[in-house]
C-alpha cells in the first residue's frame, strides 16, 4: 500500500506546525516538516547539502526539489508508518513538478490542507515566536517580507493548481489553535469515514 500524504500549506505564521502536532496526536499521522528536515540536514556533520541549504534559507529562497523530496522520502521510510502530513511543501511550481516526477508513484496525495490567515496576523505571530526565542534565523521582519513574497508569488499558484483538481480544503486560521482544530478535525474524520 502506498503511503498516504496530506500537504499542509499556508503563510508563514498561519499555524501549520501547531495544527500538525494536533493532527498527529489525534489521528496518528506522522508530521514531516520540509523546513525542519532541511534545517536538520543543514546541521548534520558532513552533509553534502548543508552549506547550500543554509544559504537558501537565509535568503528566503527555496531549496532544490530533488534534495527536499529525497529527505522527505527517507523520513517516510524511516518512520515505518503509512500516513503523513507534509508541512510547508510543495512551495512552488518546481516543488510540485519535482514531487510529481519523483514521488507520485511512491505516495498517494489525499488532499491539500490550506490555512488562510491575514498577513498582519501572521507577521505578528512570527515576530512573537522570534522574540520568544524560536531559534529560527528567519523569524525577523526582513526575512519575513521575503518569505511572504515567495509565498504569494510561488505558493498561491500551487493552491490554485490543486483547487482545479478539487483537492484543496481551506481552513480559517485566524482564531485560537483549539478553535481552528475543530474545523481541521471534521476534515480528518471524513477521511476515516471514506477509508472504512
Amino acid at each position: 500500500m502506498l503511503p498516504e500524504v496530506v500537504f499542509v500549506l499556508g503563510a508563514p505564521g498561519a499555524g501549520k506546525g501547531t495544527q500538525c502536532s494536533f493532527i498527529s496526536k489525534e489521528f496518528g499521522f506522522v508530521h514531516l516538516s520540509a523546513g525542519d528536515l532541511l534545517r536538520e540536514e543543514r546541521q548534520r556533520p558532513g552533509s553534502e547539502y548543508g552549506e547550500m541549504i543554509e544559504e537558501k534559507i537565509r535568503n528566503g529562497e527555496i531549496v532544490p526539489v530533488e534534495v527536499t523530496c529525497s529527505l522527505l522520502h527517507k523520513a517516510m521510510q524511516k518512520s515505518g508508518k503509512t500516513r503523513f502530513l507534509i508541512d510547508g511543501f510543495p512551495r512552488n511550481k518546481d516543488n510540485l513538478d519535482g514531487w510529481e516526477r519523483v514521488m507520485s508513484d511512491k505516495a498517494k496525495l489525499l488532499f491539500v490542507l490550506f490555512f488562510e490567515c491575514p498577513r498582519d496576523l501572521c507577521t505578528e505571530r512570527c515576530l512573537g515566536r522570534g522574540a520568544a526565542g524560536s531559534g529560527r534565523s528567519d523569524d525577523n521582519l526582513e526575512s519575513l517580507q521575503k518569505r511572504f513574497n515567495t509565498y504569494l508569488n510561488a505558493t498561491m499558484p500551487i493552491i490554485e493548481h490543486y483547487e482545479q483538481t478539487g483537492l484543496v480544503r481551506r481552513v480559517n486560521a485566524e482564531s485560537a489553535p483549539e478553535e481552528v482544530f475543530k474545523d481541521v478535525k471534521k476534515l480528518f474524520n471524513e477521511l476515516d469515514r471514506i477509508d472504512n
